[in-house]
């Protein structure tokens, strides 16, 4: 028997008051949920005291490289966890979804803040602001990591995704965690936090676990430097966002509910397109995967009035081979729901849509007891839990795989069709979690970019339409409504990662119903950790304070050539300026040929008079090669190459006669990871490029990016984490 105990303060709590976890599949026991009394008020201080300055101690670069590092050591281990979740009615494609789904989110979401992020503890945030005329009261936003500790509690569909997507984040933000997961699928949920613990990635008190029906007081000694994430139902979610010491203390609470997402057929499609199987396809499969437990799954199917019937045909068609049963067995498609009160809650839920609708595909659960093997879950009293049909049957729900002795929480797929859904407020209310949709016909645009936003708010909302101008006034008329609006036709369809998919590039939340929320979107997700702070100040202060050089800041000249130094040894702020070089006619004409540029500012005297310039001007490339010309070391040394160039600005026209010279500044450097194909470890820095005229006049503008070889190894660059 698998027991699941708290770990808090470097301990796991193996005695407590003990509840047996049931197997969906087996609805015999599987796990032990071991609640133990805890001092919640002891645990946070551990994770702000302890936990919380081991993280803030690194770069934001350093703690997503343990990210991604704990992806690594986790995917290492992915079958085992695959074993289990077998036991919360998860397919194989159900479980990839929560269990790869989850570790590749740790993957982008290292990625992705690596890429974004500064390399230091805290993030600089944007350009510099001028805040004065003469340039010497400047702003300049930075992010800062929280003294607090995140609170991550948990959704019972996703044990794994839904741990490993917030906990990344707030690590790699500087921000300890402590999660709580629902106690339906905890041991698949304690397995991985195991696995994370024995990596010995993270520091002490930077992840702790609660094995608890419920968050008891925890939200009583919650600060204001603390944050909270809940994953549920709204109306939970809604009852914890009002708890007393988080509205006083104004405590950030992101709550992402369930919502009655929708997806629309465009008016545009008839039965013979592409785009008419694709929508279908979507609806059926957002149905059955993980038996439609998805909070993005697709409740209200709204399609055109006249091709209800063509729908319901054809999703029948498709529903007809879905076979549900036993995950082990490898032609089941769905298995059952997570519990059996959950497949209580879906039979109350679909009992109220029922009054307001027809039902025109499926009819009752598939209810398993003992040693039936197989039923369609018709015939009389079915509707109740302990009625099993005729062992064998198969009937509107298609095939039934074997199920061993299996309860009452195998639900077999509805569709329901409400004929006036702009009159019947149930269906944008009540939300059946399992495999169900309700079709609602609509006769116009208007009509069904109403019906998409009746539901006041959710996750995710599709448009299947190959008509661009159709996608774009549905687009935008249900933007305000929805976190997510994805549209699909024949040329994206194929590598499209689905309508119930969020993915951790892009934001997941929503407004309204859907919790008014956000999570994920890459480097966002780090930065909702984080505090947003507005400095002021002349730019050599502030470029002391945030380790990165302000424009206008001033600079220390090197005594010797930047581009000779390692990595390591350039400093930011450290300067070179240049020779001077006076800018020829001969230089505009050899460039023009080399180029193939002849516009006429450059060449024709006469039509130059009436330009912005007055008269003939050099290329701006040409200055900003002839700048490169002058910075550049040609000897070989510890810059390996130029890697870029952003932020350029031709300021000021260069006339014939001119003379220019050019000022390199190093302005901030990131640490890159050494790969098994590199010849040397190596950083980048990132250097402004200041040219000016005999004037002293800014011309040109820009920074280039160059990759500089290190000194020595670190720990990050190691192929493999220590496991």
């Amino acid at each position: 028997m698998i027991r699941v105990p708290s770990y808090t303060q470097g301990t796991w709590h193996n005695e407590g008051a003990e509840t047996e976890l049931y197997s969906a599949i087996t609805q015999e026991p599987i796990a032990t949920l071991i609640e133990t009394n805890l001092n919640y008020s002891d645990i946070c201080t551990y994770a702000r005291e302890k936990g919380g300055p081991a993280l803030r101690a690194m770069t934001i670069h350093e703690r997503a490289f343990r990210i991604k590092f704990l992806a690594r050591y986790l995917i290492a281990r992915k079958e085992e966890f695959y074993t289990l979740s077998t036991h919360t009615g998860a397919t194989r494609r159900d479980s990839w979804i929560d269990i790869e789904g989850g570790i590749g989110t740790l993957f982008t979401l290292s990625s992705k803040a690596r890429q974004e992020l500064s390399d230091l503890p805290f993030h600089v945030e944007g350009s510099v602001q001028r805040l004065s005329r003469g340039g010497t009261f400047v702003g300049q936003h930075i992010c800062v990591p929280k003294h607090g500790v995140a609170i991550h509690i948990n959704a019972f569909n996703f044990p794994v995704w839904g741990m490993l997507e917030k906990m990344a984040p707030a690590i790699i933000a500087g921000m300890p965690c402590i999660v709580k997961p629902s106690p339906v699928g905890s041991y698949l949920a304690h397995a991985v936090f195991s696995a994370i613990i024995e990596s010995g990635l993270l520091p002490d008190g930077a992840v702790q676990f609660l094995a608890a029906d419920k968050p008891g007081d925890l939200l009583d000694h919650l600060i204001s430097q603390d944050s909270i994430a809940f994953t549920g139902s709204a109306h939970t979610g809604l009852k914890l966002k009002a708890h007393p010491n988080v509205i006083a203390r104004n405590i950030p609470f992101n709550l992402e509910a369930d919502s009655l997402n929708g997806s629309i057929l465009g008016p545009d499609v008839t039965p013979d397109m592409e785009e008419f199987g694709l929508f279908v396809r979507e609806v059926v499969s957002e149905m059955t995967v993980k038996s439609g437990q998805k909070c993005t799954a697709i409740r209200r199917t709204i399609v055109p009035e006249d091709l209800v019937e063509d729908i319901i045909e054809a999703m029948r068609a498709r529903l007809e081979t879905v076979v549900a049963g036993d995950p082990h067995d490898a032609s089941v498609k769905m298995g059952p729901l997570a519990s059996r009160e959950q497949g209580q809650r879906f039979r109350e839920q679909m009992s109220r849509l029922e009054e307001v609708t027809d039902t025109v595909y499926g009819s009752s659960f598939l209810g398993f007891r003992g040693d039936a093997r197989a039923t369609s879950g018709h015939g009389e009293g079915s509707g109740n839990a302990g009625d099993v049909g005729d062992a064998g049957e198969v009937g509107d729900a298609g095939e039934v795989g074997d199920m061993g002795a299996v309860g009452s929480s195998l639900m077999e797929p509805r569709v329901l069709l409400c004929r006036t859904p702009l009159e019947v407020d149930e269906v944008h209310t009540i939300e059946a979690f399992g495999p169900m949709t309700t079709i609602l016909p609509y006769k116009t645009i208007d009509e069904a970019i109403r019906l998409a936003n009746r539901a006041e708010g959710s996750l995710v909302c599709s448009l299947f339409t190959n008509d661009d101008d159709v996608a774009r006034e549905i687009t935008l008329g249900c933007a305000p409504w929805h976190g997510r609006f994805m549209v699909i036709n024949r040329d994206s369809a194929g590598e499209s990662t689905g309508h119930g998919s969020p993915m951790p590039h892009m934001v997941h939340g929503g407004p309204g119903r859907a919790g008014g929320g956000e999570e994920l979107g890459g480097a966002r997700s780090v930065l909702h950790h984080m505090q947003r702070v507005a400095l002021q100040g002349s730019p050599t202060t502030l470029s002391h304070i945030v380790q990165q050089y302000i424009r206008g800041a001033k600079t220390n000249d090197s005594g010797v050539h930047p581009f000779r130094k390692y990595f390591e040894d350039v400093q930011i702020g450290e300067s070179l300026t240049t020779h001077r070089r006076t800018i020829t006619e001969a230089d505009i004409t050899l460039f023009g040929g080399l180029s193939g540029d002849y516009f006429y500012a450059h060449f024709d005297e006469i039509a130059a008079k009436d330009s912005l310039f007055g008269r003939r001007v050099a290329h701006g490339y040409f200055v900003l090669s002839a700048a490169a010309g002058m910075f550049v070391d040609p000897a070989p040394g510890p810059v390996l190459l130029n890697y870029g160039l952003e932020e350029l600005r031709f300021t000021a026209p260069v006339y014939p006669g001119d003379t220019i010279q050019t000022k390199l500044i190093a302005r901030r450097k990131t640490n890159r990871q050494q790969r098994e194909t590199d010849r040397y470890p190596y950083g980048m820095i990132w250097w402004d490029v200041e040219v000016r005229n005999q004037d002293d006049t800014l011309v040109a503008e820009y920074t280039i990016l160059t990759l500089v070889r290190r000194r020595e190894a670190l720990p990050m660059d190691e192929p493999e984490p220590p496991l």
